[in-house]
């Protein structure tokens, strides 16, 4: 079983004012993440904003505007600075106020903070311009840069006191991870493109006839385009489906933050889906009310009772 450490009662000044930067960052930088986020209680939700932040600043090195030679050194900057929080280094008046809140919250919480230097090892892949022959060599990369991110929110959120399966919990994380960021690749397919890495593997390119790449809003002539993201979303609802399982272990709160990030996922792979094209034309997205949406639909528990039922009746079925 993996359990939550309750927080301190008291927060001082400059952890909090840490934090505060932290929740800054990740309201402006991932508003997805964000809805899902402020469905949790306030110390959870501090610790989940210092983990984005980290994370950003190191997504920001593979994808900014840093020079290609200097990345490296930059990413085992951050590698440095994480293997000061794992050791206790960083003092509360530390300038560094991504350090202070991850420092705190790993003190706060059970966060298995190696799964940052995954992140760390995923964005060294995107800085090498990596790509990926089989969907085996890609979910390397998406344990990585995603399912490790599922692992250590799992360390802020815990799960249920006798919560039935509670041991594969971390699995369940890391393949929603998965379902994530399959649906990214998915969605950014033209952008990119543009910057000049393909994610999607090899061979289910050659498969659809896509292996010359997606530089504009049109599909590579005598492609099957729309048959490739149909094969590509089949897979991510399979992961969506098995991740989903994490849910009934949970509590209510944490359930809801998960239910709601995913949904927002699962609603773009649905209009990706409908229109396979649109992620050439454009960046696909929800609207605000539409998130709103599915934020409440998480806090009402419904996808987490939906899970349960569903395996509730596999369980029937097997011992049948």
């Amino acid at each position: 079983m993996i359990r939550t450490v309750d927080s301190p009662p008291h927060v001082s000044a400059p952890v909090l004012a840490a934090y505060s930067y932290c929740e800054a960052v990740t309201g402006q930088q991932a508003r997805n993440f964000a809805y899902g986020i402020r469905l949790l209680p306030t110390a959870k939700r501090r610790a989940m904003s210092a983990l984005y932040a980290f994370s950003r600043r190191v997504d920001d090195i593979g994808d900014g505007d840093l020079a290609r030679e200097v990345r490296p050194a930059r990413l085992e900057d951050t590698r440095t600075l994480l293997a000061r929080v794992r050791d206790g280094k960083v003092e509360e008046d530390d300038t560094d106020p991504v350090a202070v809140a991850l420092a705190h919250a790993a003190q706060a919480f059970p966060i298995p903070l190696g799964g940052l230097d995954e992140l760390i090892d995923g964005v060294r892949m995107d800085v090498r311009g990596q790509t990926y022959e089989t969907w085996d060599d890609l979910k390397v990369y998406c344990r990585c840069v995603a399912g490790a991110i599922g692992r250590l929110s799992l360390g802020v959120f815990g799960t249920e006191p006798g919560a039935r399966g509670a041991e594969r919990a971390p699995e369940y994380a890391d393949t929603l991870g998965l379902a994530l960021q399959l649906t990214n690749i998915l969605r950014d397919v033209r952008e990119d493109a543009e910057d000049g890495r393909t994610y999607l593997p090899a061979d289910d390119l050659a498969k659809f006839g896509c292996s010359d790449g997606f530089q504009g809003p049109t599909p590579p002539d005598g492609s099957d385009f729309a048959g490739l993201v149909h094969f590509e979303v089949r897979r991510a609802r399979a992961l969506f489906a098995e991740g989903y399982r994490l849910l009934p272990m949970l509590d209510r709160r944490s359930g809801a933050c998960v239910a709601a990030m995913a949904g927002i996922y699962r609603r773009l792979l649905d209009r990706i889906e409908r229109d396979p094209e649109a992620v050439l034309r454009g960046r696909v997205s929800l609207p605000g009310h539409e998130k709103a949406y599915v934020a409440v639909r998480g806090l009402s528990g419904l996808d987490t009772r939906h899970v349960t039922r569903h395996v509730s009746r596999r369980s029937v079925r097997r011992r049948a």
